[in-house]
């Protein structure tokens, strides 16, 4: 059982693994940040310019509402009754385009990082002292 917990700590801990877990979490805070860009400063604006409409509340019941329940999307949902909503959806899509876009900007950006910082090239190796004194023998014969 112990060489179990060995193999497993040593997969934990390896680089891969560490930088995928950091990458969910910063992605999740991500994501909240885009539904806020979405749904407190797009949608709004969206729907100003188109009339004042709501996304979040345009929805097609599946069933009849009672009376005396407010035609709300949370409301109706609240009422169990069976709802199709596709200013959710739309308002969903709307989250994915915006950061499919950014994380599309992102790695262009890093790959244009990549390609241009090329690699320095190595400084050439110090001359071997028994070639240089090999090169004064030469060049004093030549003499």
């Amino acid at each position: 059982m112990s060489g179990f917990f060995q193999e497993f700590r040593e997969f934990a801990v390896k680089g891969n693994v560490v930088d995928l877990a950091v990458g969910v979490i910063i992605g999740g805070a991500f994501g909240k940040i885009v539904d806020s860009v979405v749904g407190d400063l797009i949608m709004p604006v969206v729907g100003r310019i188109l009339g004042g409409l709501d996304f979040s509340n345009y929805f097609i019941p599946l069933k009849d509402v009672p009376a005396g329940t407010v035609m709300t999307l949370a409301e109706v949902k609240k009422a169990g009754i069976p709802v199709f909503a596709w200013g959710s959806f739309l308002t969903i899509l709307i989250n994915f385009v915006i950061l499919a876009f950014i994380i599309f900007l992102m790695v262009k950006q890093i790959n244009r990082l990549k390609r241009e910082a090329p690699p320095e090239p190595a400084a050439p190796a110090a001359t071997p002292e028994d070639v240089l004194l090999l090169r004064e023998i030469r060049d004093s014969l030549k003499k």
